[in-house]
C-alpha cells in the first residue's frame, strides 16, 4: 500500500517506522528538511520537504496513486486542508487527521467531517486518547499498563511482581496446573530492561514486569494471584490543567461513583478558565512541586496523583515529591520514552505515553478489516494484534501446539462463537476465530503471514 505521512515529528516518524517495516510504500512530508532527512536516513521511506497542504508538494509525494494519507503535523488547520486537497484534487480514498483543538472535536460540530464538507475519514485527538488511557490507569491502580480488547471481554494487564506475589519462583507451566480454570495467560516478561516472550519453563521472579492477557471476568482473581488489589480511588489530585487534565477532571465529575478531585495549575489564567468549566473539582493555582501547596491539597490522604503537565521532567519530579509525601500511587505523563527508565529510581507506579497512545490509535484505524485492534507496547518493542482468522490462513484446522510460531509471538486469548477461552496446546484454530496475539516487532510480518492479515485498507 502507498501511504503519505504528513508530519515527521515523533508521531509521524513512529507511524512511518511501523508501516515501512511492514513493506508499505511510505512517503514522509514535512516543512522541516532536517526531520525529513532523519526519516529518510533511518527508515526505508521517501521524503519530501515542503508544506503538506500544497497540491504541488502532495503531487511530488505521489498523491496521484496513494491509498491513504495521514495528516499528523503540529497544525490542525494544515491537517484539515491537507485532507481536503487530498480528496478534492487527488481522490485519495482514505484520510486520517490528527486534531488537537477542542472546538474541532465537539460533538455538536461532528457533521463538519462528512464527505460533502471536510472529507476526513478518521479524526484522532491525542489529548482525548491520553485522557482515556489515564482514566483506565486510575480505574486499575494495581497495574502499570492496561488495555481492553474484544469489546472489553479481554484485558492486557501490566504487573510488577513484588514480594506479595503468591506465585514467585513458579514456572508458567506450574501456574497453569495450579489454576486450571483461570482464563489468563502470561504473554511477555520484561526482565532487566529486556522484553521477552516466555516459554512454559520460564519462572516468575521478583521485580519482573509481566504482561498478562486475561478474561475480563477473571481480572480480579488474576490480580489476587499476583499479589495485587485494586484499591478504590476516592481522592485524586491532577497536576496540570491543560486539555488532558481538564478532560480527566470532567470524566471524573461525570463518574457514577463520586470521586473527590483537585487540579493544581501554575498558570493563573488557565486555572481560572478551567475553574469556570468544572463544577465539583477544586482548582488550586500554584506550582505542583510546591510542598506547602501539596500539603494544603492534603496529599498524604490522596489515593492517586496524576501529573499531566506539558513538561516530562516536571511530571516526574511532581510524582516523586508526591510519593515522598505519602501518596500511595503516582502516574506521570511522559513523552520521551528514554525517561521511563527513571520511573524505578523515582518510585513512580505508572506512566502514560501520548506518543505511543496516539500512534496506537492511528494504526488501529490503518489496520482495519480483518485486524480489529492494534496496541503498541513500550517504545514500539512489541504490539498486540487482534485479528480474525481467515479461511486462507495456513493455520486453519491446526491445533496451537502444531503451529510453528515465531519465537517472539504468542496467542493471549481466543474467541470462538462469541465466547473467550484461554488458548491451550490442543486448542484448534478455526475460520472465524478472533485471536489476541502478542508479538515482538521483528516478528509482525511472520504473524501476518500465519493469519493472512496483511494490511488491507479497504
Amino acid at each position: 500500500m502507498k501511504v503519505i505521512i504528513c508530519g515527521a515529528g515523533q508521531v509521524g516518524w513512529q507511524i512511518a517506522r511501523h508501516l515501512s517495516s511492514e513493506k508499505n510504500d511510505v512517503t514522509v512530508v514535512d516543512n522541516n528538511s532536517e526531520l525529513v532527512s532523519r526519516a529518510v536516513d533511518t527508515l526505508d521511506v521517501n521524503g519530501i520537504a515542503g508544506n503538506a497542504s500544497y497540491p504541488d508538494v502532495l503531487s511530488m509525494a505521489g498523491a496521484a496513486d496513494a491509498d491513504m494519507i495521514i495528516a499528523a503535523t503540529y497544525s490542525d488547520e494544515v491537517n484539515m486542508v491537507t485532507c481536503q486537497v487530498a480528496h478534492s484534487v487527488f481522490k485519495i480514498p482514505r484520510k486520517i487527521a490528527r486534531l488537537r483543538g477542542q472546538s474541532y472535536l465537539d460533538a455538536i460540530y461532528s457533521d463538519l467531517y462528512q464527505r460533502d464538507h471536510l472529507p476526513i475519514d478518521v479524526v484522532i485527538s491525542p489529548e482525548k486518547e491520553v485522557a482515556i488511557q489515564a482514566l483506565r490507569q486510575l480505574r486499575s491502580p494495581a497495574t502499570f499498563d492496561t488495555e481492553p480488547f474484544m469489546e472489553g471481554k479481554v484485558e492486557l494487564l501490566g504487573l510488577t511482581l513484588t514480594q506479595e506475589c503468591n506465585v514467585l519462583n513458579t514456572s508458567l507451566r506450574q501456574l497453569s496446573e495450579l489454576f486450571p480454570n483461570l482464563r489468563a495467560n502470561v504473554v511477555a516478561i520484561r526482565r532487566n530492561g529486556i522484553l521477552i516472550v516466555p516459554d512454559s519453563q520460564e519462572q516468575l521472579i521478583i521485580d519482573d514486569q509481566v504482561y498478562v492477557c486475561t478474561n475480563a471476568d477473571d481480572k480480579e482473581r488474576c490480580l489476587e494471584i499476583f499479589g495485587k488489589t485494586n484499591k478504590k480511588q476516592d481522592r485524586v489530585i491532577i497536576i496540570g490543567g491543560g486539555n488532558v487534565g481538564l478532560m480527566v477532571a470532567k470524566s471524573l465529575e461525570n463518574n457514577a461513583v463520586k470521586i473527590h478531585s483537585k487540579i493544581i495549575e501554575a498558570n493563573r489564567d488557565c486555572a481560572e478558565r478551567i475553574a469556570d468549566q468544572l463544577e465539583r473539582t477544586i482548582v488550586l493555582h500554584g506550582d505542583g512541586l510546591d510542598m506547602e501547596l501539596l500539603e494544603e491539597a492534603n496529599i498524604s490522604k490522596t489515593d492517586t496523583v496524576l501529573a499531566v503537565t506539558d513538561d516530562d521532567k516536571t511530571n516526574l519530579l511532581a510524582c516523586a515529591r508526591a510519593k515522598s509525601l505519602g501518596c500511595p500511587m503516582v502516574v506521570a505523563l511522559i513523552n520521551d520514552p528514554t525517561l521511563t527508565t527513571l520511573m524505578g529510581p523515582l518510585n513512580i507506579d505508572a506512566s502514560v505515553n501520548p506518543r505511543a497512545t496516539t500512534v496506537s490509535s492511528i494504526l488501529r484505524h490503518v489496520r482495519h478489516g480483518r485486524v480489529r485492534a492494534v496496541y503498541s507496547i513500550g517504545d514500539a518493542e512489541a504490539v498486540v494484534i487482534v485479528a480474525q482468522v481467515m479461511s486462507t490462513s495456513p493455520i486453519v484446522g491446526s491445533v496451537i501446539r502444531d503451529v510453528e510460531w515465531p519465537d517472539g509471538s504468542i496467542i493471549g486469548a481466543i474467541q470462538k462463537n462469541g465466547k473467550v477461552f484461554r488458548p491451550e496446546g490442543n486448542t484448534k484454530i478455526e475460520e472465524g476465530d478472533i485471536v489476541v496475539i502478542f508479538t515482538l516487532s521483528q516478528d509482525v510480518s511472520e504473524v501476518e503471514r500465519l493469519f493472512q492479515v496483511n494490511i488491507d485498507f479497504f
